[in-house]
């Protein structure tokens, strides 16, 4: 049986380099390792995608029909790569699961938190990660890496600072659990990505 691991954390906060280098680092030690991120994975995935991020839509998403999106996606992506990677025994790094719907969907936006629970576990078949990367920077920082991209932030990047307290808010409250492995994000990209070495070997090696 395969590894199920995913990258979690605000805006820039730096999740997708990490899962980058540690991919890397799993296939220089011949690890099947798959990469793969949420809202996407799949072609259906990524189509919602575009919808979900994209601004040039008409109206606004009422918080149920945001919250399903991402749960078809989900559902897609367990079904088509996820499920059958890890069934191949293959280690499948994820960037975002069903705790960013916990936190932007059910945090943030509100949603009722019984009703996340059921539709992410609905979504992704009770599976639940067997490690949770937690890269944590505060709110402002997240808005300044955003500013220093220089590209246009996308429908759910527009979101002002309190949405986004409530976000990190929601991230620390859910890193209580064991599953959770929180690194500063303010770090260096070398002593972040070797935290996340060293505690994956120790969990998993």
């Amino acid at each position: 049986m395969g590894i199920f691991v995913t990258f979690e954390g605000m805006e820039c906060c730096g999740k997708s380099t990490q899962l980058h280098l540690l991919a890397r680092w799993l296939r220089e030690r011949g690890h099947d390792a798959i990469e793969t991120r949420e809202p996407g994975g799949t072609d259906i995935g990524e189509s919602i995608r575009e919808l979900l991020r994209s601004g040039n839509v008409s109206g606004t998403f009422s918080s149920r029909a945001e919250i399903l999106l991402f749960e078809a996606s989900r559902a897609q992506h367990m079904e088509e790569k996820i499920l059958p990677a890890i069934a191949a025994g293959k280690i499948v790094l994820c960037d975002r699961f069903h705790d960013s719907t916990t936190v932007y969907q059910g945090v943030a936006r509100a949603v009722d938190a019984d009703a996340v629970s059921f539709l992410n576990g609905f979504a992704s078949h009770g599976r639940v990660p067997d490690m949770t990367i937690l890269l944590d920077i505060g709110v402002r920082e997240s808005f300044r890496r955003m500013d220093a991209r220089g590209a246009i932030r996308d429908r759910i990047e527009s979101e002002d600072e309190n949405f986004f307290q409530k976000v990190r808010d929601g991230y620390r409250m859910l890193a209580e659990d064991v599953r959770f492995f929180t690194v500063d994000g303010m770090s260096s990209i070398a002593e972040i990505h070797g935290k996340i070495r060293d505690e994956f070997a120790r969990r998993f090696f």
